[in-house]
């Protein structure tokens, strides 16, 4: 029987042997750290950096902006550390509304809270280690955005989700409750910023779809500060229907992630001053960014483009893969999304012919055709979103129509993502 999305009441690092990383794991709590009654509204997938990266701040205030897919009345932000070799201090952190006029660094003032973190203002995370804020009051629209200001008083650095597609901003000393802020330099990265969650009521959001994937679910090649992304398309899309304007969408995409493995890049190929921002492979993160999340009841997953064209470029040639160890990694994401109660959905891999980054062979080719046909017959999801069908050239299935092609053959363009969003079939989260 399958399992029923909307419950009625609140509820690299080196490539790991294949074996090993299709092993069966045990599963931390879901939302771990976040009350009950809490749904997110906003998450990014952090990671790793890589050695080149000597990026750092010290008596510096961040200031960055995030886009929320439900409503709340209060609000609670959660900060990471997960990849930091150090401790990371919060001298101080607040949250705002976004000012409706003004420069883009500006929060209404009316809406400033403090976050404390066991009743203090301050907080410091151990390596390896994030954190919820205490709940505050604040009334968060959908659809709307808000400001999250950071101050860090001493050395933080190591932990980052690299492509926002969303500008952020860095300022001098403690500014974190000031209205406005001069930056000294700007940033499309998030630092030390992992996740918002709003508390869960009737007329708000009831559960989260969790939108696991790479670049192409991160928001590659979209316009910046637009929220073009395609899950933000697909919240947009929910919030205009009744039955599901409750519906928190968090996007898990990391840029170059691997269902698979973790980053390898091989010596002397270019790939290791970046390849630490890929992430963990997805059966790695899993518990993180999907099972952890508060509220989650259901996730779609798009990963696979990355394991068929990394090899040869970006990881070694030997890490070629075939359909069976892809559909094997697939299997252990259902299993482990069943296991935790969430639906969980397939998504198929879009078309690559003719790409500019040299992910495309005629092997790949008949490797993605054998999984995506798997995703669609196999009946092994909970449902199936059919990117590929939606996106490719229907005179040239092997590429993506030219109307949603951003330039590189691979990644979708703002009208791509837009026809992602409407791809999804809503009655997936209408099943009982």
């Amino acid at each position: 029987m399958r399992r029923r999305f909307w419950p009625r009441q609140p509820l690299a690092l080196l490539a790991l042997p294949l074996a090993g990383l299709l092993a069966t794991v045990a599963l931390p709590s879901a939302a771990q750290g976040a009350s009950t009654g809490f749904t997110g509204t906003w998450a990014a997938a952090p990671t790793g950096v890589p050695a080149s990266d000597s990026t750092s701040f010290a008596d510096q205030t961040l200031r960055q902006i995030v886009h929320t897919s439900v409503a709340g009345r209060t609000v609670r932000v959660r900060f990471t550390n997960e990849f930091g070799s150090t401790p990371l201090t919060i001298g101080e952190a607040h949250v705002a509304r976004r000012a409706a006029d003004g420069p883009a660094t500006a929060v209404d003032p009316a809406t400033d809270r403090s976050l404390r973190f066991g009743g203090r203002s301050s907080t410091t995370l151990a390596a390896g280690s994030q954190r919820w804020s205490d709940p505050v009051a604040l009334p968060t629209p959908a659809g709307g955005s808000l400001v999250i200001s950071l101050y860090l008083p001493r050395r933080a650095a190591g932990t980052v989700h690299s492509s926002a597609f969303q500008h952020g901003y860095v300022a001098a000393g403690n500014v974190a409750g000031k209205p406005d802020v001069t930056p000294t330099a700007t940033m499309t990265s998030r630092y030390f910023l992992s996740g918002v969650a709003v508390d869960r009521h009737r007329r708000t959001a009831d559960s989260a779809l969790v939108a696991f994937g790479d670049s192409i679910t991160d928001g590659s090649n979209t316009q910046i500060d637009a929220d073009h992304r395609w899950p933000d398309l697909l919240a947009e899309r929910l919030r205009g229907d009744r039955r599901l304007a409750g519906t928190g969408v968090l996007n898990a995409g990391i840029g170059g992630n691997r269902l698979l493995r973790d980053p390898n890049p091989p010596a002397g190929s270019g790939a290791e001053s970046y390849a630490a921002y890929f992430g963990e492979s997805g059966l790695k993160r899993f518990d993180r960014d999907v099972l952890r999340q508060p509220g989650a009841r259901a996730v779609v997953v798009l990963l696979g483009v990355n394991d068929l064209g990394h090899p040869g470029t970006t990881a070694p040639a030997s890490e070629e893969v075939s359909a069976a160890e892809l559909i094997a990694g697939y299997r252990q994401l259902i299993r482990r999304a069943h296991d935790r109660g969430l639906q969980i959905f397939g998504a198929t891999i879009l078309p690559f012919e003719g790409d500019t980054l040299g992910f495309y062979t005629p092997q790949r080719e008949a490797v993605r055709q054998a999984v995506n046909r798997w995703t669609r017959t196999s009946g092994s999801y909970d449902g199936v979103v059919d990117f590929d069908a939606a996106l490719r050239d229907p005179d040239d299935p092997g590429r993506l129509l030219a109307a949603y092609d951003s330039g590189d053959g691979l990644h979708p363009n703002d009208a791509g993502m837009a026809a992602m969003a409407g791809a999804f079939p809503l009655r997936l989260l209408l099943k009982h």
